[in-house]
C-alpha cells in the first residue's frame, strides 16, 4: 500500500462507516463532536484510514453552551446579530457565534474528547462572522475592550464598517490561537504526542463576495495552526460577477480565480493546503448533468495550480452515493447515475499522484499577479453606499450591487484571464512576511479602491520589487469612501489622502504624477509608464469597477499589460491572447477552453490520451474541445518502455506484482460503485479473474492493441479484489 501517512487526499463525513462511502483515501475526517464520535473515529481507524477529526468553529450543535447547561449561564447574547435584531443562524437553534474567550474555552473542553480518542490532527472550520452582523451584546463588549471607546454601529460610516471588520478578524484569530495552542498542550501533557489543526476555509475572493469576514492570512502568523482546506466547489464558484457589462455564472474563470488566492496564501510557507473538490454542492436542487458541468471545471480549475497537489476529494460522499436529486425531465429523483460515480471514483483516485515533478505550461509564457488583502472583506456596504463612495455611479442601489458583484476585482481579473493570461491572485500581506515571496512575478496589478494595506511597511516591499525590475500597474481614482476611514496613511505628521500616495511617494514619485489623460480610459490607448529603478509604474487612472462594465476599458487594460511585457522585453516573458489554458503535469494534461474569449476557435490535442473524465477511460488519438469544454487526460506516450502499471482506476489500486505468467494487484472501493481499471502491461491479457473473501466474482477485460492497455470492468468490493490477469 502507498504511505497513508503522506495524507494527499481525504474526506469528510459525519455519517457511521459504511461501505458505500469507503472512497479508500489516505485520511478522513470524522465531522462532529458528539457522543457517537469515539465510535466513528475507532470504525474508520479499524477500515486503515488516517483519522482527523472536524468541527465548525463558528457554529455547530453546542445548545448545551448556549442554554446554560456547560457553565450555567446562557450564552445567546454572543450570536452574531445583525442591524435589525434578528439572529444570524446557520440552522434552528444553531447561530453564528461571536468567538468570545467563554466560547473559545468552550469549544477547548469540547474538544478534548477528539484528541482522547485519538484523532491525528484537527480541522476548525470556516470561522466565520457576518459583514450584517455586529450588533449583539457581546460584540459591543468586544469593540470596547479592543478599541478603548464606545461601540459605534457598523452601518453609520465607512470608518465604523471597517473597524468592525477588522474586530471580526481579529476576535477569530485570537479564538483559533487559544483553541489550537491548548489543545497542542493538552495532547502533549496526557498524551505525549504530537497533533495537527487546520482551518478550513472560503478563499478571501469568496468571502468578500459574499459578505463574510474570516481571519485568512491572519492565521499564517499562529504557530500552532498548520494549515488549511481550501473550501472552494461548485457553490462558491457559480457565484455571478461581471465581465464587459454581462453578468452571469463563469464557474471555471471564478475556481480558477480562488484556488489561486489559496495556492499563493502559502506559497513559501511550510503551511499545508488541500483543494477541496464537491461532485454535488450545498445546494440540492440541481440535476446530476449540472452537478457534473460544473464539477468537472472545478476540478480543472484547480489542476491548472501546480503548487498544490494534496485535495479534500468530497465532504459528504455519504450525499453523493446514497441520496437523490431532481431527474432532467423533472418526473421525480434519481440516484446518481453509475458513469458519473465511476469517473468520481477515477478522479479522486488520480489526484493522489498530482505531485508531479514536470510542469510545462503550452504557450503560455506569462504570469501576471493581482494583489488582494484580506481588507477586501471589510470594504463591505451593509445596507446602503457611505458618502459618494463610487464617484462614477448615479446611485446608491447601483453602487450596492457592483459591491456586491465585486466588480472591482473581477474588473481587473477577467479580461486578462479570459485572454488567457495566466494570472495569479497574490496575497499582499506576504509581500512583508517572507522575503522574496514577489520573486516569481514581473508584472503585478494593484487598486486601492476595493482593499486597504494594512501596514505602511508593504509599500517598502513594493518598491523594493519594482526598482529591482517589476512592472507595477496600478488601477484607481482615489474615489473609494474607505481612503477616509481612521488609518496609518491620514495619521500622525504627514497625511495622504489615500494609501496610493504613500506608495508614491515610496517609489520616489510624486503624489501625484503624471497619469492617464484624460479620455484614455474609454480609447484604445495604454497608459503611460514612468521608469523606477530598473521597473516601471503605470497609474491607469479609472475605478475598476468600470472595467467591468465596458468592452472598451476591459480592451485598455489588455493593452496596459502588453505594453508593460513588450517593454520588459525580457526571455519567457511574452502574451499572445488565446482563449484556453493547457497544462502538462507529468504524463496529466489539463485543459481548458474559455468563452467570451479573444476567438470561438476549438482546441485540438493529438497523441495518444486516455480520458480520465469517461466512465470507461477511453481511449482517444484526438481530443477537440469547444469553448466552454475541458479535458483531464493521462498521455500514453509520456513514458514509453514503461514497467506495468496502473494508468486510472476507478478503485485504490497501489502496486502490481508481475512474473512471468500473470500480474497480481488488489483494487478496492466504494460498494455499489461500478470498477473501472486501464493498466498498461505491454502485452495481451488472456484471462482475468477477480476473488474477494474466497468467492470468484464477475471481472471483464478488453485489450487494446494500439496503447498496449487492458481495461478490467467489475464490481467495487470495499473489502478489496484480488485481481489475476495472466
Amino acid at each position: 500500500m502507498k504511505d497513508k501517512s503522506l495524507e494527499r487526499t481525504g474526506f469528510q463525513e459525519s455519517a457511521p462507516y459504511s461501505p458505500s462511502i469507503d472512497l479508500k483515501t489516505d485520511f478522513v475526517m470524522v465531522y462532529g463532536i458528539d457522543d457517537s464520535m469515539p465510535e466513528r473515529v475507532k470504525k474508520w481507524k479499524e477500515k486503515g484510514y488516517v483519522v482527523h477529526l472536524m468541527t465548525g468553529v463558528a457554529w455547530g450543535r453546542y445548545q448545551d453552551y448556549l442554554y446554560g447547561k456547560y457553565d450555567g449561564r446562557s450564552h445567546w447574547d454572543e450570536a452574531q446579530k445583525d442591524q435589525d435584531g434578528n439572529y444570524i443562524l446557520h440552522g434552528r437553534d444553531v447561530p453564528y457565534m461571536v468567538p468570545t474567550v467563554a466560547f473559545a474555552d468552550y469549544l477547548t473542553e469540547n474538544i478534548k474528547k477528539a484528541v482522547d480518542a485519538g484523532v491525528e490532527a484537527i480541522h476548525l472550520e470556516e470561522p466565520e462572522f457576518w459583514v450584517r452582523g455586529g450588533y449583539s451584546d457581546a460584540f459591543k463588549r468586544e469593540w470596547e475592550i479592543y478599541y478603548g471607546e464606545p461601540w459605534i454601529a457598523p452601518h453609520e460610516s465607512a470608518d465604523a464598517q471597517y473597524r468592525a471588520s477588522k474586530l471580526k478578524a481579529y476576535l477569530y484569530t485570537r479564538c483559533l490561537d487559544r483553541l489550537c495552542s491548548s489543545l497542542k498542550e493538552y495532547a502533549k501533557v496526557y498524551h505525549n504526542r504530537n497533533i495537527r489543526f487546520y482551518v478550513p476555509t472560503h478563499s478571501l475572493i469568496n468571502y468578500t463576495q459574499w459578505g463574510i469576514v474570516s481571519p485568512e492570512s491572519n492565521l499564517l502568523e499562529l504557530p500552532a495552526v498548520d494549515g488549511y482546506i481550501a473550501q472552494i466547489w461548485t457553490g462558491t464558484s457559480r457565484t455571478k460577477n461581471v465581465y464587459q457589462g454581462v453578468r452571469k455564472e463563469r464557474t471555471f474563470e471564478t475556481a480558477f480565480l480562488e484556488y489561486g488566492i489559496m495556492q499563493e496564501l502559502v506559497r513559501g510557507t511550510k503551511r499545508r493546503m488541500w483543494f477541496l473538490h464537491d461532485p454535488i454542492e450545498d445546494n440540492p436542487n440541481y440535476t446530476w448533468s449540472d452537478y457534473r458541468y460544473n464539477y468537472f471545471r472545478t476540478v480543472v480549475a484547480s489542476l491548472l495550480h501546480p503548487g498544490i497537489s494534496s485535495y479534500e476529494v468530497a465532504p459528504w460522499p455519504n450525499r453523493i452515493f446514497n441520496r437523490e436529486y431532481p431527474k432532467e425531465d423533472g418526473s421525480g429523483k434519481e440516484r446518481i447515475p453509475s458513469d458519473y460515480a465511476a469517473v468520481l471514483l477515477v478522479v479522486m483516485n488520480t489526484l493522489r499522484n498530482m505531485d508531479q515533478k514536470d510542469v510545462r505550461w503550452k504557450d503560455q509564457p506569462a504570469v501576471a499577479g493581482i494583489l488582494l488583502a484580506d481588507s477586501g472583506m471589510f470594504q463591505r456596504y451593509p445596507k446602503e453606499a457611505f458618502g459618494q463612495g463610487y464617484a462614477a455611479f448615479k446611485n446608491s442601489k447601483e453602487i450596492m450591487q457592483t459591491v456586491a458583484d465585486w466588480s472591482a476585482f473581477y474588473g481587473m481579473a477577467l479580461p486578462l484571464l479570459k485572454h488567457g493570461l495566466n494570472l495569479r491572485p497574490v496575497q499582499l500581506e506576504n509581500i512583508r512576511r517572507f522575503p522574496g515571496y514577489l520573486d516569481g512575478y514581473k508584472i503585478l496589478l494593484l487598486s486601492y479602491e476595493f482593499m486597504k494595506p494594512e501596514y505602511p511597511d508593504i509599500h517598502n516591499a513594493l518598491a523594493q520589487w519594482v526598482t529591482g525590475g517589476g512592472v507595477l500597474i496600478y488601477v484607481g481614482d482615489d474615489s473609494d469612501a474607505y481612503h477616509g476611514i481612521r488609518a496609518w496613511w491620514n495619521q500622525g505628521k504627514t497625511k495622504y489622502a489615500s494609501p496610493r500616495e504613500h506608495l508614491f511617494e515610496c517609489l520616489g514619485l510624486d503624489k501625484t504624477p503624471v497619469k492617464s489623460s484624460p479620455g484614455d480610459y474609454h480609447s484604445e490607448k495604454p497608459a503611460n509608464f514612468i521608469p523606477v529603478g530598473k521597473g516601471l509604474i503605470s497609474w491607469l487612472n479609472i475605478h475598476p469597477s468600470l472595467i467591468a462594465s465596458s468592452k472598451n476599458n476591459a480592451n485598455l487594460l489588455r493593452e496596459v499589460v502588453k505594453k508593460a511585457i513588450a517593454m520588459k522585453n525580457e526571455p519567457g516573458l511574452s502574451w499572445s491572447e488565446s482563449n484556453h489554458f493547457v497544462l502538462h503535469r507529468g504524463p496529466y494534461v489539463i485543459a481548458a477552453v474559455m468563452d467570451e474569449s479573444v476567438d470561438d476557435n476549438p482546441v485540438e490535442l493529438e497523441g495518444l490520451f486516455v480520458d480520465l473524465f469517461h466512465a470507461n477511460l477511453k481511449i482517444r488519438k484526438k481530443v477537440v474541445l469547444q469553448p466552454g469544454e475541458n479535458c483531464f487526460l493521462y498521455d500514453l506516450n509520456y513514458c514509453k518502455n514503461q514497467e506495468p502499471k496502473v494508468i486510472a482506476a476507478s478503485s485504490r489500486i497501489d502496486e502490481i506484482i508481475e512474473n512471468e505468467a500473470e500480474y497480481r494487484l488488489s483494487a478496492c472501493g466504494p460498494e455499489g460503485v461500478p470498477g473501472r481499471a486501464r493498466i498498461y502491461t505491454g502485452r495481451p491479457i488472456q484471462t482475468a479473474k477477480a476473488i474477494c473473501n474466497n468467492d470468484e466474482v464477475k471481472i471483464s477485460s478488453e485489450w487494446d492493441e494500439e496503447s498496449k492497455t487492458v481495461l478490467l470492468a467489475y464490481e467495487n468490493k470495499a473489502d478489496g479484489l484480488d485481481i489475476i490477469l495472466r
